[in-house]
């Protein structure tokens, strides 16, 4: 499959600068992406980065961000009696997208010519079209890969919304000495879960008060595509809230677009990926098995994420 991938170059284009497209590149009515990188193959091979066994969560504790980021709803869990020896419970005001969670193909299209695979229509119109349960019956495992980013500036804050350029993320590689294999789960860390676990009641309140806070992520730009997609990886996951730098820059446009409305590539968002850093740094390795099962929501936007590192 490899082999019949074209460079990101070679990308048919939109008639817009600096924008290529990849929706036809699986095939008419695609819902996968490149999540059908993930090949029974791949994913088989994966196994092998298991050496220890050691499982390390790399999503944030229940009920973070708090308050929830972007004017979202706290969710509600309520524990009731059923019967005289059982009980049930239920959540309401539930976002799938406020904790570690997974940016399905409906949650941004790319100005007027769409979402993923060029779809115009508005999600409920689109009937079960590129909801997030065909993800959940894919599964999102395969061989895990982890750029620190934040540790080539440990210094600097996670809320400084600086942009990391596709220069500086080969070189974290190069550096860790990584090599990033088509069909893998990239997953980067700026150390903004780090940070973020941190902070008190108060600064976490006054982060949730602006609409946009900035933090420090991937850049923007054609670049960080063109990266991204000729290193072929299945997905691609951060330890911020939006995987790329915030604020945004409306002359360099938006990752999200890029990523997720044209070439097909998952986001994941607000992992934490602090303890798995360290083991990684540790013994030198920085591969893993990555598994991570979406919840199956029909027609879903986003969905949480439950993803874990096996070592």
């Amino acid at each position: 499959m490899d082999d019949e991938l074209p460079k990101y170059a070679e990308l048919p284009g939109l008639g817009v600068p600096g924008v290529r497209h990849a929706w036809r590149v699986f095939g008419a009515g695609d819902e996968l992406g490149t999540l059908n990188l993930l090949t029974d193959d791949r994913v088989a091979s994966a196994v092998a980065e298991v050496r220890t066994g050691r499982r390390i969560s790399v999503q944030l504790p229940p009920g973070l961000p708090d308050p929830p980021l972007y004017g979202r709803e706290p969710a509600t869990h309520t524990v009731f009696q059923t019967g005289r020896n059982s009980w049930d419970d239920r959540l309401d005001a539930l976002h799938p997208q406020a904790g570690t969670q997974w940016d399905g193909f409906r949650h941004v299209r790319f100005r007027e010519f769409g979402f993923f695979g060029g779809e115009t229509a508005d999600p409920p119109a689109l009937g079960d079209r590129l909801g997030v349960h065909h993800w959940a019956r894919h599964g999102i495992v395969g061989r895990g890969v982890l750029l620190d980013a934040r540790s080539r500036r440990p210094g600097e804050s996670a809320f400084a919304g600086r942009s990391i350029s596709a220069a500086e993320l080969r070189r974290t590689a190069a550096e860790q000495d990584v090599e990033v294999r088509p069909g893998d789960l990239l997953c980067v860390r700026t150390g903004w879960a780090g940070e973020y676990r941190a902070l008190g009641e108060a600064d976490r309140e006054l982060l949730a008060q602006r609409g946009r806070p900035p933090f420090t992520g991937l850049a923007a730009d054609e670049d960080m595509a063109e990266l991204l997609w000729d290193w072929h990886i299945a997905g691609l996951a951060c330890d911020n809230p939006a995987v790329e730098v915030s604020p945004g820059d409306p002359a360099v446009g938006s990752l999200h677009r890029r990523l997720l409305a044209l070439l097909g590539i998952p986001l994941g968002e607000l992992f934490d990926f602090e303890e798995l850093a360290g083991a990684c740094a540790g013994d030198g390795r920085w591969s893993f098995l990555f598994v991570s099962m979406p919840m199956a929501i029909a027609g879903g936007v986003g969905s949480p994420a439950n993803p874990v590192a096996i070592r």
